[in-house]
């Protein structure tokens, strides 16, 4: 199983960047797939989720100003980020959990700088 994340980088306060997260080796369809975050000195926290049959769900921090979405034909994860500030500043992980058995899956993360 892979999960390459990229679309990551440098970015001032109010910009906007968009991840993509590609997936193999995996039923993408039969996927939760979500986006979490670590800054450095924190913990990992989730960030976006969409479930296998599209529903989504977001940190109160995102909401509003993220968004994911999913291709399944390219077995693909976006997250659309807007209005980025500072403290989005963080290594971002793709994540797939598999809807039957719970087995999860993560990428190797990219990383996103919000400068002031």
């Amino acid at each position: 199983v892979q999960l390459q994340a990229s679309g990551g980088g440098l970015v001032q306060t109010g910009g906007a960047l968009r991840l993509s997260c590609a997936a193999s080796g995996i039923i993408f369809s039969r996927n939760h797939m979500a986006w979490y975050r670590q800054a450095p000195g924190k913990q990992r926290e989730l960030v976006a989720l969409i479930t296998s049959s599209g529903g989504t769900n977001y940190a109160d921090s995102a909401k509003g100003r993220f968004t994911i979405s999913k291709d399944n034909a390219k077995n693909t994860v976006y997250l659309q980020m807007n209005n980025l500030k500072p403290e989005d500043t963080a290594v971002y992980y793709c994540n797939a959990e598999a809807r039957v058995s719970g087995r999860a899956y993560w990428g190797q993360g990219t990383l996103v700088t919000v400068s002031s």
